[in-house]
């Protein structure tokens, strides 16, 4: 066993300024087949807090990137996806999702328009699967790539975009779901006005070569602090974000995963669009919903939903202590009717029987540049 771990250990890859977040005193886990930092010397609750109130840089490196090319490239990811993306001009960004023939997602994927053609981010998570998957079901006249040669960073917060503008007025002057090419002291950059916290901020690729010194020009500007994944997963819930293998995964479909926003009218030809449809037009077993406890005591991942005659009604996906709340916060898939009816509901934590309220998501509003 200790073998196996130490093998596994071995085989973990590094993101290019892996040394860097060593030297900024991280904490490095394991993740996604990665080193990856969970928090650095000031903890958790103060990243989060600053990335809220100041400037947070995260290491997104781990992410997958690929490129598809060909005059077919738009026509043939649209079978793939329920979103239209027919429309997209050069520079436009569309968060969509790569749906199964069960309807369920086989990932949430960020789609930019480029002049080479499409450029896709993935979870680190599912890149693999992704790529296969991709490579496998585009047509011959498209050109798939993996972009391995690249770093990518965000940096989040309400002074976001008053660094960028020391840089890049190019990408200062960028709306919410729009990217450019452009250059930061002189090297070549892409960056997309976008990112997963809820707050403004900006997502920058760059070549490997200068992501160790693009991340120290960055993290040199003054409120500019490096965040590691525990406060990412803590913002992007109280963002009331989806995470992959939480909110969303291959048996769950985009309707019950509350993404029926990003189903494109007209469109009934990608995998699974039949029961995708069907429950838009007549509701789903299960729906993800947001939650707020009448307790101090968090309720986690996997929690069973019951209702009041002690009946699962269903779990949850994501649960925290928000840190810009003060509470605990939870998002679930739930049956649908339990709300309907507003019956009360609860969750059993350790033999506590823990109160639940549904409540609208975010929990926190977004504060994206429009």
């Amino acid at each position: 066993m200790l073998l196996k771990l130490y093998e596994k250990f071995l085989m973990l890859k590094q993101t290019p300024i892996y040394n860097l977040h060593l030297e900024l005193g991280a904490k490095m886990v394991p993740f996604a087949g990665y080193f990856m930092p969970v928090q650095y010397g000031k903890g958790t609750l103060h990243e989060h807090h600053h990335c809220r109130s100041h400037i947070g840089f995260f290491d997104i490196s781990h992410m997958g990137l690929c490129m598809i090319r060909g005059d077919m490239a738009v026509q043939e990811l649209g079978k793939l996806i329920p979103s239209d993306i027919s429309e997209l001009k050069v520079g436009d960004l569309k968060y969509t999702v790569l749906t199964n023939a069960d309807g369920g997602i086989i990932d949430d994927i960020i789609i930019t328009r480029m002049e080479s053609g499409l450029m896709l981010v993935v979870n680190a998570a599912c890149k693999a699967k992704d790529f296969d998957y991709l490579a496998g079901q585009l047509g011959c006249e498209c050109f798939f790539n993996e972009l391995t040669e690249q770093a990518l960073f965000a940096l989040q917060g309400p002074g976001a975009e008053s660094v960028m503008q020391k840089f890049s007025t190019q990408a200062a002057r960028l709306s919410f779901m729009t990217a450019c090419g452009t250059e930061i002291n002189g090297i070549k950059c892409n960056i997309s006005r976008s990112g997963y916290t809820g707050e403004d901020g900006f997502e920058i690729m760059v070549d490997r070569v200068y992501a160790e010194q693009l991340a120290r020009l960055l993290l040199a500007e003054d409120n500019v602090e490096p965040i590691g994944l525990a406060a990412r997963d803590t913002l992007r819930l109280e963002a009331g974000l989806s995470l992959y293998g939480h909110e969303i995964n291959e048996s769950i479909t985009p309707v019950e995963a509350g993404l029926q926003w990003l189903l494109a009218k007209g469109l009934n030809q990608y995998p699974g669009a039949d029961k995708i449809l069907a429950q838009k037009k007549h509701g789903s077993e299960k729906i993800r919903v947001g939650l707020f406890t009448n307790s101090k005591i968090p309720i986690r991942e996997g929690s069973v939903i019951f209702s009041g005659q002690d009946a699962a009604v269903g779990y949850v996906t994501s649960g925290s202590f928000s840190p810009s709340l003060q509470r605990p916060i939870a998002m679930a898939l739930i049956d649908p009717f339990t709300i309907d009816t507003g019956v009360q509901l609860y969750a059993k934590v350790r033999n506590n029987r823990i109160e639940v309220a549904v409540t609208p998501l975010p929990f926190v509003a977004h504060h994206y540049q429009r």
